[in-house]
């Protein structure tokens, strides 16, 4: 069977400048990889690629078996896609907003209410549902962006910083909420905080300068006597002289 992603040779020039160089792996189901690298590395072009934001230079991407270039809204029926910011209506309530995307994604009716209130319960947004957007603090609004990237139910999810902004509690809460997901889907969170890797992820993939310098469980990554953020430190700062 096909992997859920599939992404070969994907390069992404801006200009001179090379953001991604020829980065190529693919997620099964059932898989949760973390996309580590500093600030810069390319970890967010990478993903706007996939979920079909950014145009690659050279390369190609599939969720599904379909390509996001060729066939980008059967490539999106499949993906659940969190970005970088979780960009909204600000000035729409909680409800209305997920309501206004549940049928964009073509619900309608007691449908697209319980899409709506699955993808609220799953992210606790209950108790907030009738604010707007814009009143709620950094971690609502993210937990907002993650609910409307889960309201299909997509095969696919990829989570730009999933966690940004939320208190200890909240992140343990969307965690548990990806452990309990993963068994069913291909997940690939971005993310710079380790310990986040450590706690859901069941590989990683270390980027720095648009190229891809590992990739395997956090617990091979681990050289003897060292951890896993010692080892990133050594391969991205390697990368960063290079």
């Amino acid at each position: 069977m096909a992997a859920l992603i599939e992404i070969e040779r994907l390069t992404k020039r801006f200009g001179a400048f090379t953001a991604v160089d020829d980065v190529s792996f693919t997620v099964d189901r059932g898989e949760v990889v973390g996309f580590l690298g500093p600030n810069g590395a390319g970890k967010s072009t990478t993903m706007k690629m996939l979920a079909g934001f950014v145009t690659p230079s050279a390369g190609t991407a599939r969720i599904c078996g379909q390509d996001v270039v060729d066939s980008p809204v059967a490539a999106k029926r499949s993906l659940g896609y969190l970005p970088e910011g979780a960009p909204t209506y600000p000035e729409m309530t909680v409800k209305s907003f997920l309501r206004f995307v549940a049928r964009i994604r073509g619900y309608r009716g007691s449908e697209a209410g319980d899409r709506v209130a699955h993808a609220m319960g799953l992210t606790q947004l209950e108790g907030v549902r009738l604010q707007p957007i814009e009143t709620l603090s950094k971690g609502f609004k993210r937990r907002v962006g993650l609910a409307q990237s889960l309201l299909h139910d997509p095969p696919v999810l990829v989570l730009d910083e999933p966690t940004d902004g939320l208190d200890p509690n909240q992140k343990h809460e969307v965690r548990e909420l990806i452990r309990r997901m993963a068994p069913e889907k291909a997940i690939v969170i971005s993310t710079h905080i380790l310990e986040e890797v450590d706690a859901v992820c069941t590989r990683a993939i270390v980027i720095a300068r648009g190229k891809v310098l590992a990739d395997s469980t956090p617990k091979a990554l681990e050289a003897p006597g060292k951890t896993l953020e010692q080892v990133f430190r050594e391969l991205t700062t390697q990368r960063e002289a290079a």
